[in-house]
C-alpha cells in the first residue's frame, strides 16, 4: 500500500510512474496497445494526458483499469520520477595481465645441471618452496670457498687471542699481537665476501649458516626457491638439462590481484584519474570491481592513447590472464529535470512510452529521451 500511495501523490503531481509486468492479464495489455507478450517496469515524466480512441475490450485507448488489488496481485511496481543527477560513462577495451608486482622469475643463477625437478606446471606453492636443484662446479667452489674462509678465520681468532695474552705476559712483542690483528681483520673481510657471494647466487642466512654441517657431496647442489607465493604459470626445466646461469626456468605468479591494461584515447582523458573506482566486464557474466593504479602522463606517438592499469581482485579465481575486458568508469555528471528508472521506458510502434498510475488504473505516455545512464534514463 505503501508504493501505492507513493503513485497516486505522483500521479497527482503528474510525475509517477509504474510498470506493467508478465503478471498483467492479456485483455489489459491489448487495452494499454502492447503488442509483445512481456514487459518491464515502466516510469512516467509529467505529461498531458492524451485522450484517444476506445479500445478493445471497452478501455479507452492507451488506458489500464485496474484496482489496487489487482496491481498489488499482478506484481506491478512504482517508482517516483523526478529531478536527479545523470552520470555518463566512458567505456574502453582492456586486456587482462597478470600482476607485475605479483610475479616472479626464477633463474638457475649459475651454470649446470638440473639435477631435480620438485614444483610441475600449474602447481601452488609457497614463498621458500624448493623449485628445482641443479648441480654446479661455480656452487661448489663458492661453498668451498666459504668454509675455507670461516676455518682461516676460526684459526686467526685463535692465534690473536693467544698473542694478545702472551703481550699482556710480556712474553712476545707488541708488533707480533698488531700483525695478529691485521690477519685476523683480512680473514674476516673474506669471509663477509664469500658470504655475500653466496647470497647473491640464492642461498639463504640459514642455508649458509649451515653449510659446515652439509655433506662434501651436497656442495655442488643448489637449491632453487620460490620468491613469492603463488602458482607456476611457466617451467622451462627439464632433469638433467644443461642450464646457463642466465636461464629462465621457472615463472611464479600471484593470480589473486590481476592488471587490466587499456588504452584511453584523449577525449576521455580528463575525465580519468588515477586511484578511479571502475567496472570490469569480461566474458559471460563475469563483473568485477577494480581501480586504476597507474595513468600514464605520455600518449603513445602511435596510437595517441595514453595507457592505464587497473588493479582487480581475483580471489575467486573468475579472471584469466590473456583475456579481454571491457571497462567502464563514471565520466560527466549533469543535473536533469526528470529521470526515469530505465526498466520503465517501453517500446510501442516506434515511440517511446511510460505508465502513468493514475486513480483508476494506468495512462500510456509518449515521452522524449534525452541522456541516460545503466539504470535511469533523461
Amino acid at each position: 500500500m505503501r508504493g501505492l500511495l507513493v503513485a497516486l501523490i505522483a500521479a497527482v503531481m503528474g510525475v509517477a510512474a509504474a510498470a506493467a509486468i508478465p503478471a498483467v492479464p492479456q485483455a489489459l495489455r491489448r487495452a494499454a496497445g502492447l503488442s509483445a507478450p512481456s514487459a518491464s517496469t515502466a516510469a512516467s515524466a509529467p505529461a498531458t494526458p492524451k485522450a484517444g480512441a476506445p479500445g478493445q475490450g471497452g478501455a479507452e485507448e492507451g488506458k489500464i483499469a485496474m484496482t489496487a488489488e489487482q496491481v498489488m496481485a499482478a506484481g506491478i511496481h512504482v517508482a517516483p520520477v523526478g529531478g536527479g543527477v545523470l552520470v555518463s560513462y566512458v567505456a574502453v577495451p582492456g586486456v587482462l595481465t597478470a600482476n607485475q608486482d605479483r610475479l616472479a622469475r626464477v633463474t638457475a643463477r649459475v651454470g649446470g645441471r638440473v639435477a631435480e625437478v620438485r614444483k610441475g606446471l600449474g602447481e601452488q606453492v609457497a614463498k621458500g618452496d624448493v623449485l628445482a636443484v641443479i648441480e654446479s662446479r661455480e656452487i661448489a667452489e663458492a661453498k668451498g670457498e666459504f668454509l675455507a674462509a670461516s676455518r682461516t678465520a676460526a684459526l686467526a681468532e685463535t692465534t690473536l687471542v693467544r698473542e694478545e695474552w702472551l703481550w699482556k705476559q710480556r712474553i712476545s712483542a707488541e708488533q707480533d699481537v698488531l700483525q695478529s690483528r691485521v690477519s685476523a681483520e683480512e680473514v674476516r673481510i673474506r669471509v663477509d665476501l664469500a658470504r655475500q657471494k653466496l647470497s647473491a647466487l640464492g642461498l639463504s642466512d640459514a642455508e649458509v649458516a649451515g653449510l659446515p654441517r652439509q655433506p662434501v657431496t651436497a656442495l655442488s647442489r643448489l637449491e632453487l626457491r620460490a620468491p613469492i607465493a603463488g602458482q607456476v604459470t611457466a617451467r622451462a626445466a627439464v632433469l638433467g638439462a644443461a642450464v646457463g646461469g642466465d636461464a629462465e626456468l621457472f615463472t611464479v605468479a600471484d593470480l589473486s590481484t590481476l592488471w587490466v591494461e587499456m588504452a584511453i584515447p584523449p577525449r576521455d582523458l580528463p575525465m580519468a584519474r588515477q586511484g578511479q573506482s571502475v567496472t570490469v566486464s569480461g566474458e559471460g557474466d563475469a563483473k568485477g570491481e577494480g581501480r586504476i593504479v597507474f595513468l600514464s602522463p605520455l600518449l603513445d606517438p602511435e596510437t595517441r592513447s595514453a595507457r592505464a592499469v587497473a588493479e582487480l581482485d581475483n580471489a575467486e579465481g573468475i579472471w584469466r590472464p590473456g583475456g579481454f575486458a571491457s571497462v567502464s568508469f563514471a565520466g560527466v555528471e549533469r543535473k536533469v529535470a526528470q529521470l526515469v528508472p530505465r526498466a520503465a521506458i517501453q517500446g510501442m510502434g516506434g515511440k517511446k512510452v511510460v505508465f502513468i498510475r493514475t486513480p483508476d488504473g494506468f495512462d500510456r505516455r509518449e515521452v522524449a529521451l534525452g541522456g541516460e545512464s545503466d539504470a535511469a534514463v533523461e
